[in-house]
């Protein structure tokens, strides 16, 4: 046969390249998964916004679509956007877009929308033929200075066109209103924050670059949801903030009413973020129709565009609120847990950031803006002058002006003129050209002003901008300024609640620090009061009612204090038990108080003697280095390290072993270097040095401090006194039981050993009663006295004079019939609390309606003459 030319059989395996399947489905997904991570899932951490909202609102602002310009169809804006840089569906962008105008979506909306564009029960927006849209106000700054090469630009899917890689957004897009979506292997779920709040966290972190996220939370308190509601605890929140994720528990708000026929009704008033008002409608009723929710009568969701959300639960008669209430937030949507997961991308990977991170992120991208617009400016000015310079060259005499025309008119070609300006002026091609398209008109004097006028201004904003770019603190000086001015514009106050839980903060956190006056009655009523309630008078007045008590009752002790310090509180029977100043009931000036044995556990027939103010036991430098020194009506004395008392125990602890017939009296705060004073009922008193006294144990029974002769002879005070008391001459004061006092310099009492029988402190009559207390002082001092009957004065003691130590004193309080002196205290002094004038002499009224004592002799007391007496 023939041969035949036929081809030659090729081998298929030599176009056949062998691959791992692994390897290639590894390297397939990874490229797809960073494609979605990348290009439709993850925001940008610079402007807060995915490829699809960054699209939507570059297309709206090409098309001039700025706020106060006319609307455009949606069906328009959605075909641009398709056509130019997004070739996904349709029905896709333009729900986005929806959604950048729905109020109760976005905290702060981005596109103004008018037509129908939904609403909260569900409804979806209108088809794009009918509604029409443009930006909001808010949404211009974040496009402002695109055209300043402040961002790079990158070809679209087709590279026919450019578009933005990131917008150069003012405002901290991405924490005011948050963003979520679901890559591949991640996901992310932003919640929306307050402008103003975040606002002022960013200029506290350009202020201090090493801020905490503990301090930024100050500024910054957690998200603040469009449709407001009340978180509900916090620590989910701090955890999101503080580590980028966390869990927030969101609770819609109620509020009872009561109709015509008295019938309650509970009023939901706001529902959480992304809750359906008719599924939450159905959803209750769904419940009580199957009887799980019992007390319902009817349920109707009544909200509508004027009155925002309003959904009504009429109530049963058996029906109550705050139960039914608690059923609906545990079984429906009235209360809804977010996920806090704040995943963005950060130099085009994925990272989860924490409040910090955020808002260090968006600083430094708006520093970066800052610094290309600015160049951009520089480079534009710059080119400015340089044309101007070109025109002052040709135009800046007659001579030269003419010399230019005459090169002008006798070229044949402008290219030719154009060479013969370089070469007769010496100009750059660039100059030459503008000269060339100068207009006629811009050759009359009064233009050639105005050039060399812009040449000067421009040459100042070149020098500006030059500086700008050499400094730094400039630069974040204008990043501030923006800011404030995006907050003046558009922030607003804070629409979520913050409801804390019982166990994530301390009480004292919600206590404001102030000093309070501290009263114990006879009877052991005790109450604490504004120290600005008891405004101060002139010794001799017969000062104001601090409280209404039983006949037979009256005020033992009168202290101040903080209210976060922790008091001890020391029994006659040598007991101690602790409670913070904050625990004590709050009561009115002339209000009786509470019983202390509420209070704590004090047996019946025991009461508190003696108190002491700490400022914080759990100080451990502070409780190692000082005591704690306790003294009895028999004279004796016991010093214990203040250590022993620091752990603190509800049923209380013994502090000092009570000898029959004797009784704890007081105990002071002491660093173990003070001397000690006691006196003595009788008028005697004795002074010795604290390390007379050994430290002992709180069950100890103490060594003698002062003699005591008299069975009817007892200690009614103590006092120690540190150093730089002496040093300073802190004065002595004594008040007799009738109302007569004086201070006495403490050199007068000569420093002996303890258990001896003291010297005489005050002259002791029948007049002047016996003594009742004794208090060390200084003029920077009030003196606070009380009376058996209630009745209290505040006085300065700079008012009162100094006198020997056998001396009786002054008057210090006019006291009543049958009535004496309980107990003395002193306040540091402080003018504001002198509430009006006070003129020697003259009795101010404290309150016409408070009788100064509880007899028929109200009247006559009123009008009795007052004058400051002395003796």
């Amino acid at each position: 046969m023939e041969d035949l030319n036929l081809p030659q059989e090729t081998n298929d395996n030599d176009r056949i390249i062998k691959v791992n399947i692994e390897e290639q489905m590894k390297t397939a997904y990874i490229d797809y998964s960073m494609s979605v991570i990348v290009g439709r899932a993850l925001p940008d951490v610079r402007d807060g916004f995915k490829p699809v909202h960054r699209r939507i609102l570059y297309a709206m602002n090409e098309l001039n679509l700025d706020y106060g310009k006319p609307y455009k169809k949606s069906a328009r804006i959605v075909g641009e956007v398709m056509g130019k840089y997004h070739p996904h569906g349709d029905s896709a962008i333009y729900d986005t877009m929806v959604r950048l105008a729905q109020e109760w979506s976005m905290r702060y909306t981005l596109v103004d929308g008018q037509g129908n564009f939904g609403n909260q029960d569900g409804d979806g927006a209108a088809a794009m033929r009918y509604t029409e849209a443009r930006l909001q106000k808010l949404t211009e700054f974040i496009l402002k200075d695109i055209e300043k090469e402040t961002v790079d630009f990158h070809g679209n899917f087709d590279d026919s066109l450019q578009e933005p890689t990131v917008l150069p957004t003012r405002i901290p897009q991405l924490l005011i209103n948050g963003s979520t979506g679901i890559a591949v292997g991640m996901a992310t779920n932003m919640l929306p924050h307050n402008l103003s709040e975040v606002v002022d966290g960013c200029l506290a972190y350009i202020e201090n670059k090493d801020i905490t996220i503990e301090e930024l939370i100050k500024y910054v308190k957690g998200p603040d949801f469009p449709t407001a509601g009340v978180i509900h605890g916090f620590e989910g929140v701090k955890q999101g903030l503080m580590t980028g994720r966390g869990r927030v528990v969101l609770r819609g708000k109620a509020t009872f009413e009561t109709d015509d026929k008295g019938r309650e009704k509970i009023i939901i008033t706001e529902v959480p973020y992304q809750v359906n008002r008719d599924q939450l409608t159905n959803r209750i009723g769904q419940l009580v129709n199957d009887k799980v929710i019992e007390g319902v009568s009817n349920v109707n969701n009544e909200s509508n565009l004027k009155e925002g959300t309003r959904v009504v639960l009429d109530l049963k008669r058996d029906g109550v609120a705050q139960v039914i209430l608690n059923q609906l937030f545990k079984l429906t949507e009235l209360q809804t847990s977010y996920g806090i997961n704040n995943v963005a991308l950060v130099k085009g990977r994925p990272r989860t950031l924490n409040l910090k991170d955020l808002i260090a992120e968006f600083i430094d991208f708006r520093h970066e803006v800052v610094i290309r617009r600015t160049e951009f400016e520089l480079r534009k000015a710059k080119e400015r002058a340089h044309i101007l310079e070109g025109y002052m060259k040709v135009i800046g005499t007659q001579d030269d002006l003419d010399l230019a025309i005459k090169i002008i008119r006798e070229s044949k070609t402008p290219d030719l003129a154009r060479e013969g300006l370089i070469e007769a002026f010496t100009l750059s091609d660039l100059q030459a050209r503008a000269i060339l398209e100068l207009r006629l008109r811009t050759l009359t004097g009064l233009e050639i002003d105005k050039i060399r006028e812009e040449y000067d201004e421009i040459m100042k904003t070149i020098n500006h901008l030059q500086l700008i770019l050499d400094t730094e603190s400039m630069r974040f000086e204008i990043i501030s300024d923006e800011l404030k001015e995006v907050k003046e514009k558009f922030g607003d106050e804070r629409k979520t609640q913050i409801q804390y839980l019982a166990d994530e903060i301390s009480i004292e956190d919600l206590i404001e620090k102030e000093d309070v006056v501290i009263t114990i009655s006879n009877l052991g009523y005790i109450k604490r009061t504004s120290a600005t309630e008891f405004r101060q008078q002139r010794r001799g007045g017969r000062g104001a009612k601090a409280g209404s008590t039983r006949n037979e009752d009256f005020f033992e002790h009168l202290f101040v204090a903080n209210t976060h310090h922790t008091m001890l509180f020391f029994t006659e029977k040598g007991r101690l038990y602790w409670l913070k100043v904050y625990e004590i009931p709050e009561g009115e000036k002339n209000s009786k108080g509470r019983a202390i044995q509420n209070m704590m556990q004090i047996p019946q027939d025991d009461k508190v003697r003696a108190i002491i103010d700490i400022e914080n036991l759990d100080d451990k430098d502070f409780v190692d280095n000082h005591y704690i020194v306790l003294c009895t009506k028999k004279g004796v004395i016991k010093k214990t390290p203040l250590s022993e008392f620091s752990r603190r125990r509800s049923t209380g602890v013994n502090a000092i072993t009570i000898l029959e017939g004797d009784q704890l009296l007081e105990a002071k705060l002491t660093d173990g270097t003070s001397d000690i004073m006691m006196a003595l009922k009788s008028g005697r008193a004795i002074r010795f040095p604290e390390e007379k006294v050994r430290p002992t144990g709180r069950g100890a029974i103490g060594v003698g401090g002062i003699e005591v002769d008299d069975e009817t002879d007892e200690v009614v005070g103590m006092v120690c006194l540190s150093d730089d008391d002496v040093k300073n001459g802190v004065n002595i004061l004594v008040v007799s039981e009738q109302g007569f006092g004086k201070k006495t310099p403490i050199d007068e009492y000569r420093i002996t050993n303890r258990g001896g029988k003291g010297v005489k402190t005050i002259n002791v009559t029948e007049k002047t009663g016996t003594l009742v207390g004794i208090l060390d002082v200084t003029d920077a001092n009030d003196l606070m006295i009380s009376c058996k009957s209630g009745i209290t004065i505040r006085t300065g003691v700079d008012s009162i004079r100094e006198a020997g130590r056998a001396t009786q004193g002054v008057t210090l309080i006019k006291v009543n019939n049958n009535d004496f002196i309980a107990a003395i205290t002193k306040l540091a002094k402080f003018e504001e609390d002198v509430e009006q004038e006070i003129t020697e002499g003259t009795l101010p009224v404290i309150d016409e309606n408070t009788p100064l004592n509880d007899d028929s002799e109200q009247s006559s007391n009123n009008s009795e003459e007052t004058s400051t007496t002395e003796n």
